[in-house]
Parts: C-alpha cells; sequence; structure tokens
C-alpha cells in the first residue's frame, strides 16, 4: 500500500506576498524604484455595501474595500501583491516581528554591501545590529543579513550566502534556494 500523503496535495511552492501599505503610491514606488521589483498589472476597487462578501471571501470587515492591488515581479522568487484597503476597524499599527501575525519579508542579494550601500543612498532605515560578518556556526554558517524598514515600517531583511549554509554540510536535502531557483 503506498504511503498517504500528509501534505497540501499539489502544492509546488509559494506564488505571492500580499502586503497592506498606509500609502499606495509610496509603497509602489519604494517596491518598484528602490527595490527594483517589477511592476505589472493593477485591478480595483473591489467591495460590497450590501453583502458580506469581504468577511466571507477574505475574513476582513464586511464593508471593507480594497481599492486598488497591483502585482509585482521579486526577481526569482514569489511575487508581491500590494493592496490599499479601507476599513471601518482597520488597525494601523505595523505588527512587530514578535507580536502574533508578525512577519518580515526576505530578500536574497548577491553583493551585500553593494545592496547596503544601495539601500543607505535611498535613505531606508537599516538595523544597526546586520550587515556584518558572515555567521561562522552552525547551520546558517556563511549567511550574512541586515534587517531593514520600508518607509511604511514594514520589517524586510536582506540576506546573502554565496558559498551555501552550513546546513548543507550536514544533508543531501536542501531548502528552496535562489542562487538555484529551479532547483
Amino acid at each position: 500500500m503506498a504511503a498517504e500523503s500528509k501534505g497540501l496535495p499539489g502544492l509546488r511552492g509559494t506564488d505571492h506576498i500580499g502586503i497592506t501599505a498606509p500609502d499606495f503610491d509610496t509603497a509602489a514606488d519604494f517596491l518598484q524604484n528602490v527595490l527594483g521589483l517589477e511592476p505589472f498589472y493593477e485591478m480595483g476597487p473591489f467591495g460590497s455595501e450590501d453583502t458580506d462578501m469581504m468577511q466571507d471571501m477574505l475574513n476582513v470587515h464586511p464593508r471593507a474595500v480594497i481599492r486598488r492591488v497591483r502585482q509585482f515581479r521579486c526577481g526569482h522568487g514569489p511575487n508581491i501583491e500590494l493592496f490599499e484597503y479601507e476599513s471601518p476597524d482597520q488597525r494601523r499599527q505595523m505588527p512587530r516581528n514578535s507580536d502574533w501575525g508578525g512577519h518580515h519579508i526576505t530578500l536574497y542579494v548577491d553583493d551585500m554591501d553593494a545592496a547596503l550601500q544601495h539601500l543607505r543612498s535611498h535613505g531606508v532605515r537599516l538595523m544597526p545590529g546586520g550587515g556584518g560578518p558572515p555567521i561562522e556556526e552552525g547551520p546558517e554558517a556563511g549567511l550574512r543579513s541586515c534587517y531593514f524598514l520600508t518607509p511604511w515600517d514594514l520589517q524586510m531583511e536582506l540576506i546573502s550566502y554565496p558559498d551555501g549554509k552550513g546546513y548543507e554540510q550536514m544533508t543531501q536535502r536542501r531548502l528552496w534556494d535562489p542562487r538555484n531557483p529551479g532547483a
């Protein structure tokens, strides 16, 4: 008898990451002109004044409105979907990584120093503890990283591990690797 799969049938990978920003135009400009993401298409508005469609489909307030949505291609990784929402119960504070629902988006770069200089030249707030030498031991040996904040305080991270990570010495299995997206 064949082993029963315990995972999601047909799973291939992450398609996109959705972000809601307080100022759509500022966020779109940052994604395109600072990070270099490629804009593809825009949609909206979506909402309903007389049904619970938004609550039923998206688990948001029934009178929430998505004013605009724009899709961006992010190199060889997941796409970024930028939202402009209005909602009567909208929370207007970014969660920290330590908060429930906290998160960050990590971008792989080939040259950490060049990427950090680029962000600095655009006035991006870098976390002071990042950008140092590579990690020396453990499963992430060889990795360099630096967290930074977008203009609307979304936490993001740059990472680079041009010679791989330490865990690769311990197993033949591999995490998805942006240096070799087809593997």
